[in-house]
């Protein structure tokens, strides 16, 4: 059965694969980069990778492979923290706007088009700025934006589903409009919303990334991949390392939770179309 699945759709097999082993790289880091993260070495300041310090060491002299394996962790929380309240965000406006319909909706929708007629991340860094560096407050400034992404999207699913024959029969027999959305109307729109969530994660971490790079997000020492990318530009010539394996992380994790999210529109609805 694992033999057919690789051959009909060996992509969704590599998301799965690669989504796992990230999964495992958040629940146990120190079992899996023993050495601490902050332990310096200055005399092996600037190490190339050896047996001892597979990915390096920075200019500290700090262990690069624990440092990526325990960046890992707050980044995809973070990543994953940012979509889940932007859905959520975006659900509960969407959900609204879509059932009341008349000035709620316009009112609701208009301001989804002001947050989507600017590039999310000025806006973002604008929000972070104000709140003060931290990947807490980066990941607040993200998820402030990127829920008008979410609300359009089931505001549309909640048009074209408060019209079904089920929902009607759910008016008839007395069901208050509040049953009607959260019992009824929003179940209906967890397959779109679950692969544009999957899909959001790895730009999310890219995303948190940025902000750490542009020095709004995740300050040192923190290992997150972003801040790890910060540090490595100034030794880009004497240490090709320092900024190779934190960009590789980050390529991997969005390519695995891309080919996870492609899979999971497959299986749940081929027809989805994610804005």
């Amino acid at each position: 059965m694992i033999g057919q699945c690789v051959r009909r759709d060996p992509t969704t097999v590599a998301g799965v694969v690669i989504v796992g082993l990230l999964a495992l790289l958040v629940l146990f880091p120190n079992w899996l980069a023993p050495a601490s993260p902050t332990d310096m070495v200055v005399r092996d300041r600037l190490s190339p990778p050896t047996l001892q310090h597979p990915f390096g060491t920075d200019q500290f002299g700090r262990d690069l492979y624990s440092r990526v394996v325990h960046g890992a962790r707050i980044s995809l929380l973070a990543g994953a923290v940012t979509v889940a309240l932007a859905a959520l965000i975006g659900t509960t406006l969407g959900g609204i706007a879509g059932y009341a319909g008349g000035r709620v909706e316009m009112l609701l929708m208009r301001l989804t088009d002001l947050f989507l007629a600017f590039p999310f991340l000025i806006i973002a860094l604008a929000i972070a700025a104000v709140l003060g560096r931290s990947i807490t407050n980066a990941v607040l400034g993200l998820a402030l934006v990127w829920w008008a992404q979410y609300a359009r999207l089931i505001r549309g699913q909640v048009l074209s589903l408060k019209e079904r024959p089920y929902i009607e029969a759910a008016r008839v027999v007395g069901a208050t409009d509040h049953r009607i959305l959260v019992r009824h109307i929003l179940p209906g729109t967890v397959s779109p919303l679950l692969v544009k969530s999957s899909l959001d994660v790895g730009q999310a971490v890219l995303a948190t990334a940025s902000m750490s790079f542009l020095g709004l997000g995740a300050a040192p020492p923190s290992p997150e991949w972003g801040a790890l990318i910060t540090d490595a530009r100034h030794y880009l010539q004497d240490a090709w390392w320092y900024i190779t394996f934190p960009g590789l992380a980050m390529i991997v994790a969005v390519l695995g939770f891309n080919l996870l999210g492609d899979a999971i529109r497959d299986l749940l609805d081929p027809r989805i179309q994610v804005v």
